[in-house]
């Protein structure tokens, strides 16, 4: 093995450091647009594409409906179909807390995983349809992307339009996947 001279310690340290000045990491933009919680949290929303993750592998078919429980707490649950839209469902759910309840467009899911473990997760969205028919979230990193609608079955004009605009908003959308939609009579 090798040993370099300490007088390279400070070359390679500022070298390390000029390749992190010229790629910063992703952030998402800012959400600017208000939601109205009456129109956006509650139904049910179909899963267009998503940046991959452990918790979503193989699944297909995603869905994600907003609840309010008796006591007013609204709940995220999230669901999906393993290895096909016939296949078993896997869920998660958790409640929402709003970061920002004058524009309800960051918010926190507190997820509870397998019964005991704690995992929340942040997400700001970015933008969305006039009429709620569509939306585009991401964490605050940017690095977890979905893209969502009200209809299970979304025309590839409607795809390519949202992949557009998360691709104008600096987001890698190579990224993406598309994973299958429910069957026509499904959803």
């Amino acid at each position: 093995m090798r040993v370099l001279p300490k007088q390279s310690l400070p070359l390679l340290l500022s070298l390390a450091l000029a390749a992190c000045a010229t790629n910063p990491a992703p952030v998402a933009p800012q959400p600017i647009k208000p939601i109205d919680t009456a129109r956006f949290f509650t139904g049910r929303w179909y899963e267009i594409a998503r940046t991959p993750m452990m918790f979503t592998n193989g699944c297909v078919a995603g869905t994600t409906d907003f609840l309010t429980r008796p006591d007013g707490q609204r709940v995220e649950r999230d669901e999906c179909r393993k290895g096909s839209p016939e296949g078993p469902t896997k869920v998660f759910q958790g409640r929402i807390t709003v970061l920002n309840p004058s524009q309800n467009n960051e918010f926190t899911v507190h997820y509870v995983l397998y019964g005991f473990i704690p995992l929340s997760q942040t997400y700001w969205i970015l933008d969305h349809a006039a009429d709620y028919s569509w939306f585009i979230v991401s964490n605050p990193s940017f690095h977890n992307v979905a893209l969502l609608g009200r209809t299970p079955r979304p025309s590839q004009a409607e795809i390519d339009a949202l992949s557009a605009e998360v691709k104008g908003m600096g987001y890698d959308t190579s990224k993406l996947e598309y994973p299958e939609t429910f069957p026509p009579g499904q959803g």
